[in-house]
């Protein structure tokens, strides 16, 4: 393990970062009900298999397997996602086997397959196609294998994620408070909301993307409805930078572009846009993840994220999978608690950044406005079934 990572360890301690849905009892150190998000020692993560194996032993008879299935190994939440999983299979003594479903439904199934075939004890998913979700489960269920699921739920899997309105609001309203101060509040509104969204992904992931429009909204009362300009990213910087470059001769000349998406880097693809069309000085962004440090740090237009700290899912994800397997309680759905992060309290997340003295704004976060909000999720009869994953405040 890294010094950085041991850092990051002992400063998570003193953060909840991460909040469950359902009360679980605590089992070696872990309740990921009430969990600081710091890995556990291999230590606990080797007893943690030992009980598991006396109640599920693995299909070899020797050792666990366990089956991941990354979103797309070349981006870069998933490539911090997957180190955290490695580092804790490989602390707990756990094979593990790594898939790539190249945000392809069809690709998702086929990788279920091969790990049904190979008799994977435990899967962990990360795909994008809502549409394939039934069928997957269908073939775990089939095959007696439990599943978690990260950010898109898939059937009765234990969901590990984002807190999607949350998350979504709380990156809306900072962009719209950051573009009021830099813009001020008339020239905001004669400006232009870009949304970067995933349609493919379901009922789930859009809560993310309606939030960040509803929290702008909510920040900027009056703004015109038909200056909010959404788009499908399909989870990628190249389809928004794509989509972005397309909609900017619908925005006139000198108007604010206020930016913001599914993650860092479709954000980024607005961002890269924009600037391509020579409009630099019009544009602010605010992404959603905080896991593209480097463009955080760097571009002064993209003035905060939205904290994910996907580095750290795999510090739940490998001991909710071995509770699961030794028979213990474990709520349907465990969502991560978020952080804005700009260039002037990066530092105080990842001590190997450089923190500056762009403090940005004074954020304040609007909480009535989010509280009525919720209400109205809550009785959206699209999401009647996902009650589990809206938070109650």
């Amino acid at each position: 393990m890294t010094t950085t990572m041991r850092t990051i360890r002992l400063a998570s301690a003193a953060l909840a970062l991460f909040t469950g849905t359902a009360l679980a009892e605590e089992w070696h150190g872990f309740d990921p009900s009430n969990f600081n998000g710091a890995m556990l020692s291999a230590d606990q993560l080797k007893a943690m298999v030992a009980d598991a194996m006396k109640v599920t032993p693995a299909k070899n008879g020797k050792s666990y397997t366990f089956g991941f299935a990354n979103l797309q190994r070349d981006i870069t939440f998933c490539q911090k996602v997957e180190g955290g999983i490695k580092e804790n299979a490989a602390a707990a003594g756990i094979t593990l086997d790594i898939a790539d479903n190249r945000l392809d439904g069809a690709t998702a199934l086929a990788n279920a397959q091969s790990f049904v075939n190979r008799n994977i004890d435990y899967v962990i998913e990360f795909q994008t196609d809502a549409n394939f979700g039934a069928t997957i489960m269908q073939q775990m269920h089939d095959a007696g294998t439990k599943v978690t699921a990260i950010d898109i739920p898939m059937g009765d899997a234990t969901f590990f994620g984002v807190n999607n309105p949350r998350a979504g609001y709380m990156g809306g309203a900072y962009l719209a408070q950051a573009a009021i101060a830099k813009w001020g509040v008339d020239k905001v509104k004669a400006g232009y909301f870009v949304e970067g969204e995933l349609p493919q992904s379901g009922v789930i992931p859009k809560m993310r993307t309606d939030a960040q429009v509803a929290g702008f909204l909510a920040a900027v009362p009056g703004f015109p409805q038909d200056h909010v300009l959404r788009f499908d990213s399909k989870n990628t910087l190249e389809e928004s930078f794509t989509q972005t470059t397309n909609l900017l001769g619908k925005i006139p000349a000198g108007v604010p572009i206020m930016g913001t998406a599914i993650n860092d880097q479709a954000t980024t693809g607005i961002l890269r846009a924009v600037k391509q069309g020579g409009r630099e000085a019009d544009v602010i962004v605010v992404g959603l993840g905080a896991d593209e440090l480097d463009t955080l740090t760097s571009e002064p237009n993209f003035v905060a994220s939205v904290g994910s700290f996907p580095e750290r899912y795999g510090n739940y994800l490998i001991p909710i999978a071995l509770m699961q397997l030794a028979g213990k309680p474990v709520p349907p759905a465990v969502l991560v608690t978020h952080v804005m992060v700009t260039k002037g309290n990066v530092c105080q997340y990842y001590p190997d950044r450089k923190c500056t003295s762009d403090k940005g704004i004074d954020f304040k976060f609007p909480q009535d406005a989010f509280n009525k909000y919720l209400a109205s999720l809550h009785q959206s009869a699209e999401l009647k079934d996902y009650q589990s994953l809206i938070p109650t405040n």
